[in-house]
């Protein structure tokens, strides 16, 4: 049942990014030659006034085939004639309706909290070593911690394990007012918990019992927020090298950690509920990579759109588009080539059973 919800999430998603290019290139008149999901040969087509609608075999991408989008068409509706603003609000739109899809899809599923639990201090363990006149006080609302904001809950967790144990500059929301705290011992403590000795902070945070719509979307936004910034961090650790090729998952991987996910709940409506909710988290994660402005990804084509309209405003000569589509054609066969290895790593791993 997860592979099936896995396949349909990833086919919506790309329908929908796919969708975002489409629509927006039909609001500003430009002509769609192919409104195509998956890539590879046809298993179906059929056609309905100027654009071409289908479907293809292997389940890797999508596109949306607008005329001139390699600058060799001289027709008033092509891609390449229109404003470069419309270009861009064109090509930003695939990544627009992922993160909206993954806004919403939050949304949905926050409706029927029975609440949210708060980054307010409300309880201060004796022993804790975050606590005291200079330290965390009871009342505090935990914002930032060693420069990363906290958006929501479990951020307090994900910080504080990647920043790692010791002195960090603390900020928090005191009486209304920011407070930055310098050099505050974020260090675990052993306490006793029915009878066992556990490591923790001592922090003991709140909840918001009411569940209002607005607090909804507010929770929403937040983790939508969130969900960007985890992607950045997992960037970041990848150039920095925290992390190797082999942590990286493709398509394979991402749908065998979906049904883990559904698997590991503890029952079928709480597993269904956790995949839907790293289907957000996936949406998310979509747009926010498709933006980077590497060569063959929505995000390296706005990137040369910019440069393109700033030399070309600068010299008054057009640059021959032949060049940018040849450094789009090597990044998308780089980007195929990893994606071959990342799938190769995914299967290794899970056969291996790891």
């Amino acid at each position: 049942m997860y592979l099936i919800i896995a396949i349909l999430m990833f086919s919506f998603l790309i329908f929908i990014h796919e969708f975002g290019h489409f629509f927006t290139a039909k609001l500003f008149g430009v002509k769609v030659n192919e409104f195509s999901i998956f890539m590879g040969p046809r298993l179906l087509h059929w056609g309905r006034g100027e654009t071409t609608y289908s479907l293809r075999l292997l389940p890797i991408g999508g596109f949306c085939a607008m005329e001139g989008e390699d600058g060799s068409s001289d027709d008033p509706r092509a891609f390449t004639q229109k404003a470069p603003w419309k270009r861009a609000i064109i090509l930003a739109a695939g990544a627009g309706m992922n993160f909206l899809t993954g806004f919403l899809v939050l949304v949905l599923l926050y409706v029927s909290a029975a609440g949210f639990r708060t980054l307010e201090v409300t309880e201060i363990a004796e022993g804790c070593k975050a606590a005291g006149e200079n330290g965390i006080q009871v009342g505090d609302v935990i914002t930032e911690i060693d420069g990363e904001n906290l958006y929501i809950f479990s951020d307090f967790q994900l910080i504080t394990d990647r920043v790692g144990q010791g002195l960090m500059d603390v900020e928090v929301l005191r009486d209304g007012k920011k407070v930055t705290l310098r050099d505050v011992d974020m260090s675990k403590s052993l306490f006793e918990d029915n009878g066992q000795q556990v490591e923790r902070y001592g922090l003991t945070f709140g909840a918001v019992a009411e569940n209002s719509f607005g607090t909804c979307l507010r929770n929403a936004w937040l983790t939508s927020i969130d969900f960007a910034r985890m992607v950045k961090m997992g960037l970041l650790d990848l150039i920095t090298g925290a992390v190797g090729m082999k942590d990286m998952s493709g398509p394979v991987g991402i749908v065998d950690a979906i049904q883990e996910t559904g698997h590991s709940a503890e029952s079928t409506s709480a597993g269904v509920m956790n995949v839907i909710y790293f289907g957000a988290f996936i949406a998310i994660n979509l747009a926010f990579m498709n933006m980077l402005p590497i060569p063959a990804l929505d995000g390296g084509h706005i990137f040369f759109l910019i440069v393109t309209w700033i030399v070309e405003g600068i010299t008054k000569k057009k640059i021959d588009p032949k060049y940018e589509a040849y450094i789009h054609a090597a990044g998308l066969v780089l980007l195929l080539g990893l994606m071959l290895l990342v799938t190769l790593n995914d299967i290794v791993r899970i056969l291996a059973g790891g």
